[in-house]
């Protein structure tokens, strides 16, 4: 199985940290942990961290101007391979250079039920506001703070007598069991059917006059409900493949493909004889700039020249 690679950057304990790290010990985790990185050299979950056989690195960001350190920071972790990361109680804001190369990439542990309550004093501000609940949210990290897409919350009774402290240590609890379980959703989600065919989906009807319906059991994708241009396949006639097919101008260049890379390329099995080519989804990280080409491609085959004459005046702007 493969594992997502995910770097985690601290500045304190670390306790959401081990939470990442113990529960990618599970086999059936989909993530594994590359890098622990931190701010602060003191921070103790850097030592945790290499208790437990994980790579670290730190350094002071004193004395360095906030964008030099971020990449001070981003240059280890592409070097430990990173395909993502998580901050878990990293005090430090970010750099948009940071933030953008790194973008739909990098979650966050927040301590309140977001939008709730961004910034410090989560905890304080939710008791003083008379809340029956406090809570932690993870989020996609953006340039705004605490701003971005919340992809998992937990509430978490305030109790008579409730402190700050109190309130804090109960969701730090929450913290640990949430942060895991988001984190493996959101590194398996770009190989799941469902969210690769929302992907097929948004690119193909931006294509004009195009349109979607099921056809020979997979999603299609044709024009003004004609000539088809584009499939969805999981699994057809059991090839075990997640694919989009497209056509193509002839069979020579459907040959061409495949043997250009076999393991990117199929001749499927109930289309290939008439020139189409399966693209598979499910290789890893798939290449979105070919999939559109691919597909304007393939609808370029079956439209007709006046709508063909929009897209090329389109091109040119």
């Amino acid at each position: 199985m493969h594992k997502a690679k995910v770097a985690v950057l601290i500045s304190g304990h670390g306790s959401n940290m081990a939470a990442l790290l113990y529960a990618a010990k599970h086999p059936a985790c989909p993530y594994e942990v590359v890098l622990v990185a931190s701010n602060n050299p003191q921070a103790p979950g850097l030592a945790l961290a290499a208790a437990e056989g994980v790579p670290i690195f730190a350094h002071s960001h004193k004395g360095l101007n906030r964008a030099d350190f971020d990449a001070l920071i981003d240059g280890e972790l592409r070097k430990a391979g990173a395909e993502y990361v998580a901050l878990a109680g990293y005090m430090r804001l970010l750099s948009p250079e940071f933030v953008a190369g790194w973008e739909g990439r990098m979650l966050n542990v927040h301590p309140s039920l977001l939008p709730q309550y961004k910034g410090l004093d989560t905890h304080q501000r939710a008791i003083d506001a008379g809340d029956r609940h406090g809570g932690c949210s993870i989020h996609i990290v953006t340039a705004d703070l605490d701003d971005g897409p919340v992809l998992g919350q937990t509430q978490v009774a305030i109790l008579p007598g409730d402190t700050a402290e109190s309130l804090a240590a109960r969701t730090l609890f929450a913290e640990h069991q949430l942060y895991p379980r988001v984190l493996a959703d959101f590194v398996t989600r770009e190989r799941s059917p469902d969210w690769l065919l929302d992907q097929v989906r948004r690119r193909a009807l931006a294509l004009p006059r195009s349109d979607e319906g099921m056809s020979h059991g997979m999603s299609s994708f044709g024009i003004e409900k004609g000539k088809k241009f584009a499939y969805f396949t999981q699994d057809h006639h059991g090839d075990g493949n997640v694919a989009l097919l497209v056509k193509t101008s002839a069979p020579e260049e459907q040959a061409m493909l495949i043997d250009s890379d076999p393991d990117l390329y199929y001749r499927p099995a109930y289309l290939g004889p008439a020139g189409w080519v399966g693209i598979r989804l499910d290789l890893g990280e798939v290449d979105w700039d070919l999939v559109e080409n691919r597909l304007q491609r393939s609808w370029r085959t079956v439209a007709p020249k006046k709508l063909t004459a929009l897209l090329d005046a389109a091109d040119q702007f």
